[in-house]
């Protein structure tokens, strides 16, 4: 079992960079099923979730190579309409594979998707974009798989009911080859989907944000391979933010803009915390104590539900008490208990909201958990034993060990590799007492 060692209080400093977004290459990946042609897809992350993808398509009778943090995907036949369920059970962005095994073999077999425990993600808004493009879906209990089939994808008119990333995503895939035109109404609009776009239109595809929220996609009769860079990880650039001021440090991170962390550093900016945006990145800085605030987070432009975890933990240093209230997904507080067993003073509560199914992300109805943390600050964490549940409470924990008086051991691991590269070693080059150690 591996686990990571680290002895806190250890200012980290020094220049660093970000490996490409983990929310861009898996849903490319899946894109790049769409096509015969090869595909090279250039600044991927090396961390467990690209792996489980490349499983998934050498599976459905993809070739991959690897290069220097570049990848090559070419699938001139699909020879299976089924997901592996093992394989599917590692990682939601499984379930995005109805767009490419339908629109190139006109049936699918998927299992019910894995991935983090942080809510129950339904995928219904997805289905009944499907069933609307011409698709006989439907859930079988007896094996655990959907059973999708087609006579051909169609273009349609459709708004989803609440903002989905994925939902967004799945349903431009399953557009790019249908007849017709469609249009997808109260569109998620993340940084991460306008990126899918550009790599669909270098294929060949026709898709554009005529609106905001709305996106039109134009059926087209085949795509073709291209080459395409994948952009930062706005969500690692968020993790090594709060390690700078956390730590009372200096980190300059080379190669970012402001293009989708505005809110983020609006945020810094109310609380007192040190940023300077240069012409060739933005460096992060401790510049004073940090005043208490309240977030809310929600979907693009709104503060991103990946970032509450370390959020929350930088307000434990805010003189005051602070509030994060989360309205993306329904069980995102995992990390307060461990971060409890090392000094830490919160208190899960439900704030009253007006309308509050209209005003949640997620399925209100009889949840029964949580959806808002008062911080008590300022605190100083001490060491602890900590186990890491989900990808972003990993980061968490890092961070409270990096900046915790003594020495903390954190177990789960697994979770933490699905989105960030080599974390521990990268810490380490910043002044990270760190350590990861395999028990054999």
């Amino acid at each position: 079992m591996e686990k990571l060692i680290i002895k806190g209080g250890k200012r980290l400093r020094g220049e660093t960079s970000v490996s490409g977004a983990k929310n861009v290459v898996l849903k490319v990946l899946v894109a790049a099923c769409l096509t015969e042609d090869k595909v090279v897809i250039e600044n991927i992350p090396f961390i467990s979730d690209l792996m489980v993808m490349v499983d998934i398509i050498r599976h459905l009778g993809g070739d991959v190579r690897f290069g220097n943090h570049l990848i090559s995907i070419k699938v001139k036949n699909i020879k299976t309409d089924t997901i592996d369920l093992e394989q599917a059970a590692e990682i939601r962005t499984s379930f995005m594979f109805l767009a490419p095994l339908l629109a190139r073999k006109k049936s699918a077999v998927i299992p019910n998707p894995g991935g983090c425990r942080i809510g129950a993600r339904p995928i219904d808004r997805i289905v009944k974009g499907l069933q609307k493009m011409n698709v006989s879906i439907a859930y079988e209990s007896k094996d655990g798989y959907f059973h999708a089939k087609t006579t051909g994808l169609k273009g349609i008119k459709y708004r989803f009911s609440k903002s989905t990333h994925t939902g967004t995503e799945t349903l431009i895939l399953a557009a790019v080859l249908a007849k017709g035109k469609t249009i997808l109404e109260n569109a998620a609009e993340e940084p991460e989907i306008d990126e899918l776009i550009s790599f669909l239109n270098k294929m060949g595809a026709r898709v554009k944000r005529v609106k905001k929220r709305t996106i039109e996609i134009v059926g087209v009769n085949k795509l073709s391979g291209t080459t395409f860079r994948i952009g930062y990880d706005r969500n690692e650039v968020v993790t090594l933010a709060v390690a700078a001021i956390l730590t009372k440090g200096d980190i300059f991170i080379k190669g970012i803009k402001r293009n989708g962390l505005s809110e983020f550093l609006h945020e810094l900016k109310k609380v007192g915390g040190g940023f300077e945006e240069k012409e060739n990145g933005i460096r992060f800085f401790y510049k004073e104590e940090l005043s208490p605030t309240k977030v809310v987070t929600s979907s693009y432009p709104a503060f991103m539900t990946d970032w509450q975890g370390p959020w929350a933990l930088l307000m434990t240093k805010a003189n005051g008490e602070s509030i994060v209230h989360e309205t993306v997904y329904e069980n995102r507080f995992s990390y307060v208990s461990e971060l409890e067993k090392m000094g830490g003073q919160f208190e899960l509560f439900n704030p009253k909201v007006k309308s509050p199914r209209t005003f949640y992300n997620f399925n209100i109805d009889n949840d029964g958990e949580y959806h808002a943390l008062k911080i008590k600050g300022p605190t100083n964490l001490h060491n602890g034993v900590l186990t890491i549940t989900d990808l972003r409470a990993g980061a968490t924990l890092v961070l409270a060990a990096l900046s915790a008086k003594g020495e903390s051991i954190i177990f789960g691991l697994e979770h933490l590799d699905r989105g960030y590269e080599q974390l521990d070693l990268r810490l380490k080059k910043l002044g990270a007492n760190i350590e990861r150690v395999n028990d054999e």
